[in-house]
């Protein structure tokens, strides 16, 4: 019931709240109207409010207030989201909005939470299951917390070089690849729902085995699943309401920082995002090997390819949120030995599938009428 009364209560607030929202972002003009703000990746031709993050942002905040005790590392969530959900209502407002901010105060986020002590100290070596490797590569973990700065600031701080920059990075490239896969309606908050549940299972794991923190880390990740899951009633197509910039990095960066929290689960979280995580690599090298910048939108996702196969919003949804329940399904049974190995099988197959659907999908587009 710890865990069950949480999750539920956070649907339901999701669920109560985004109704106003809709109403809000009409009212102010928070809206996405493709006349208006032209963009080669926008699939919907319909004037739709996108000020999703702030339903997302309230559910969070209002079930983590009631359902967990106060502490530092929330607070800095908390401050993190915050700003988050600011960058979003302005981008939401704005005409344009510059990517290469955007990036920046990610960053600053990233920094709010690695601030309140939500840092990665260690990472399981993948070179560890290769016994004809020498040992000095082979140690079980690497450790990112062997560099330390000590400061004094209204009291002392310590700054873990390595393992700082190394949750700042991680958390803002999940928010990077989350925000890359909202290209279709139900697309975003169905693949945050399946892997907050897969983060959460991992926290009541590591409960029942005795590390009695989880269990507030395990109410967190349900209460992002239960906000995922409100708002995909809502997204669901044909959506009545966008995430926007601000609902899908909200919701990535609960999913980044639950993967630390629960305990340095980077690889978990990575295997069930599999298919945005390679889609967004993919895309990412694409653009600069083309000469274009990174973190200006086109129409090369794997949604997009799908969407010019024929495939529903309803269906690459589903795609999308099966293969994430599959792979977390392989993240929760398999020991970190066979993770790795699924890890490069997911993505070998997956790269495969993306390239090629990038070199011959134009051959399997439904044909016009008058074609033949």
């Amino acid at each position: 019931m710890e865990i069950l009364i949480p999750t539920i209560a956070s649907f339901i607030f999701t669920l109560i709240i985004t109704p106003f929202v809709i109403k809000f972002a009409k009212i102010n003009k928070l809206v996405d109207d493709p006349k208006k703000r032209p963009h080669p990746a926008h699939v919907q031709t319909r004037v739709i409010p996108r000020a999703g993050g702030l339903a997302i942002y309230l559910g969070i905040i209002i079930s983590s207030l009631i359902f967990i005790p106060i502490q530092k590392y929330l607070i800095g969530i908390f401050a993190g989201i915050t700003l988050l959900l600011l960058i979003g209502i302005a981008d939401d407002k704005a005409i344009k909005f510059s990517p290469y901010l955007r990036l920046f105060l990610l960053f600053i986020a990233a920094c709010f939470a690695v601030g309140a002590g939500i840092g990665i100290s260690f990472i399981a070596n993948p070179l560890a299951f290769f016994p004809f490797l020498p040992l000095s590569l082979t140690a079980p973990i690497i450790r990112l917390d062997e560099i330390i700065y000590t400061f004094n600031f209204f009291g002392a701080h310590n700054i873990i070089l390595i393992a700082d920059i190394f949750a700042i990075f991680w958390i803002v490239a999940l928010t990077q690849i989350i925000n890359w896969s909202k290209g279709v309606d139900g697309q975003m908050p169905g693949i945050t729902l399946v892997t907050a549940i897969i983060l959460g299972l991992l926290s009541l794991k590591f409960f029942f085995q005795g590390d009695i923190n989880q269990l507030n880390i395990a109410k967190l990740s349900f209460i992002t699943a239960g906000v995922s899951a409100g708002f995909l009633v809502f997204n669901w197509y044909p959506s009545k309401i966008l995430p926007g910039f601000s609902g899908s990095t909200i919701l990535a960066f609960m999913l980044a920082i639950l993967a630390i929290l629960s305990g340095a689960k980077v690889a978990t979280a990575l295997l069930v995002l599999a298919v945005p995580a390679i889609d967004f690599i993919y895309i990412f090298f694409k653009r600069i090997i083309s000469g274009k910048s990174p973190v200006w939108g086109d129409r090369n996702h794997l949604h997009h390819k799908l969407l010019d196969l024929g495939w529903s919003h309803q269906k690459i949804s589903l795609f999308y949120i099966l293969v994430s329940v599959m792979l977390g399904a392989v993240a929760l049974l398999v020991g970190p030995e066979l993770k790795l190995f699924a890890i490069i099988i997911v993505v070998l197959l997956f790269a495969g599938f993306i390239l090629w659907l990038n070199s011959f999908g134009d051959y399997c587009e439904p044909q016009g009428q008058d074609n033949g």
